[in-house]
């Protein structure tokens, strides 16, 4: 039976893709590929998920996208710090909701980055 078995990529526009793929490999350690994306082997662990949200949530708030990005990490803290010496704007407070710890920025294209470290 056919069936979707996961997401394959987020695809967006940006104004300056260079400077964007350059910022997230500098400030975030992202590796680039040859087609300009920033590719994440399976671990093991990791899943993928697609969730819609009401069309007046604030979520993404101050983003003035439609969508927001959420990445499964390691630390935080220090990915947030990473972040912000790379002066990407920091959105709230880190929160550790039990199931997990969670951190919010604005990536270089206003993007709101949700981070998200697992606590199983």
């Amino acid at each position: 039976m056919a069936k979707i078995l996961g997401l394959g990529g987020i695809f967006f526009k940006c104004k300056d893709t260079k400077a964007y793929c350059e910022w997230w490999k500098t400030h975030m350690g992202v590796d680039i590929s040859e087609w300009n994306s920033m590719e994440w082997k399976n671990d093991g662990k990791t899943f993928t998920l697609m969730s819609p949200f009401k069309a007046d949530t604030d979520y993404f708030d101050p983003s003035p996208q439609p969508f927001m990005i959420n990445l499964r990490v390691d630390d935080v803290p220090a990915m947030l710090e990473k972040a912000k010496s790379g002066g990407a704007k920091m959105v709230g407070e880190v929160s550790d909701e039990g199931y997990g710890v969670f951190g919010w920025f604005l990536d270089p294209e206003g993007v709101k980055i949700e981070l998200w470290q697992d606590n199983s």
